[in-house]
């Protein structure tokens, strides 16, 4: 008995080791084989950068809600964009009720999105933060008006009712200043109802959001007249990337990688712009906002010609001085800040000419 059970241990035993050395056989030819297929080894190399360079949490606090003009944050969050630059990126939702000016100061985000003026202003006013890349190259700002209504010039707003919207005076009062326009504004909201229903004579609206609304209500666009700031020279810029200054101090690879890793976003959603939408509508969707994808599209289409200058391949990251100098004299003019900050203070940027950009594939 004792003799069997010892025999039957051995052959066992045998067996064993005889599946070890297979298994481990098995898995040296696989790797062997795999070693020079280059989808594997490029997937194995991914993975290797990946895990050797420490994923850091980062904030972004939009300006916004959720929709196309953010597409290339949400595209390269969900593309695993910043992940492949270290970054683990937490999208802050927009909410009118709350006070980010204070957050903003106090430094709560790592970045945030804001327009120049908005940006001067808070800069003005203690917030150390410092643009690191201006994306925005021209004013997306118009004024609107139906050709029935008879107004085809600026001149033919005199006594008219415009509808602007509620803290953004700003560049209308200028406007109308430069242009000796004896205008009746009327604060409004985010709503284009007053001006459909012809409550107000003009209003004001953006080419990429409120424009194109406006034609999905019913009106063709040669049934409008358009009035774009910037050409009328009033080129308030818009979409730039902020941080705190002691954060570029602190990590200015962080803040290089975070705006590299966004430019490749935004060229990713430009040159797919189906696969694009579907992932904005995925993050509105997260955070409640209803979208319309005909809109989404627009909107897209609109921040290309805005981003990329005509006859340029990549996306615009440069603050000139002239714009700078140019909006930040018009808020000291009217008191809105008492002394201009220095340019070289406020504009950092962090990546420099051609070779730091990606470029679009069209």
């Amino acid at each position: 008995m004792h003799t069997y059970i010892k025999h039957n241990n051995l052959i066992n035993n045998f067996l064993f080791f005889s599946f070890v050395f297979l298994l481990f056989a098995g898995i040296y030819a696989c790797n062997s084989k795999t070693k020079d297929n280059p989808v594997t080894k490029e997937i194995s190399e991914s993975i290797d950068t990946t895990s050797a360079k420490a994923i850091q949490d980062v904030t972004l606090l939009p300006y916004w809600v959720a929709s196309a003009q953010f597409a290339g944050y949400y595209v390269a969050k969900e593309m695993g964009i910043y992940k492949k630059y270290g970054i683990r990126l937490n999208i802050i939702p927009y909410h009118a009720s709350n006070s980010t000016t204070d957050s903003i100061k106090k430094g709560k985000y790592d970045f945030v999105l804001l327009w120049l003026v908005n940006a001067i202003e808070l800069r003005s006013s203690g917030a150390d933060i410092v643009n690191i890349a201006q994306l925005s190259s021209r004013s997306s700002l118009m004024l609107l008006t139906k050709k029935k209504s008879g107004i085809k010039t600026l001149k033919d707003m005199n006594g008219k009712k415009i509808g602007i919207w509620k803290g953004y005076e700003l560049q209308p009062k200028v406007l109308f200043n430069k242009y000796n326009i004896d205008a009746r504004t009327i604060p409004i909201g985010s709503t284009n109802n007053l001006f459909l229903m012809d409550a107000v004579d003009v209003t004001n609206a953006n080419w990429f959001d409120e424009y194109h609304s406006i034609i999905n209500s019913g009106l063709n666009p040669d049934e409008l007249n358009t009035f774009f700031f910037a050409d009328y020279g009033l080129n308030f810029l818009e979409d730039g990337i902020y941080c705190m200054s002691g954060r570029l101090k602190k990590d200015p690879q962080l803040c290089k990688d975070f705006v590299k890793a966004t430019l490749e976003g935004w060229m990713y959603a430009f040159d797919n712009p189906e696969e694009a939408i579907n992932i904005v509508v995925k993050y509105a969707a997260k955070d409640k906002v209803p979208v319309n994808k005909t809109h989404l599209y627009w909107m897209l289409k609109c921040y290309k010609e805005l981003y990329m200058p005509k006859g340029k391949t990549g996306i615009n990251t440069i603050l000139s001085m002239k714009d700078y100098l140019f909006v930040s004299g018009i808020l000291k003019e009217y008191g809105l800040i008492k002394e201009i900050p220095a340019f070289d203070l406020f504009y950092k940027p962090v990546v420099n000419g051609e070779k730091d950009k990606p470029k679009t594939q069209n």
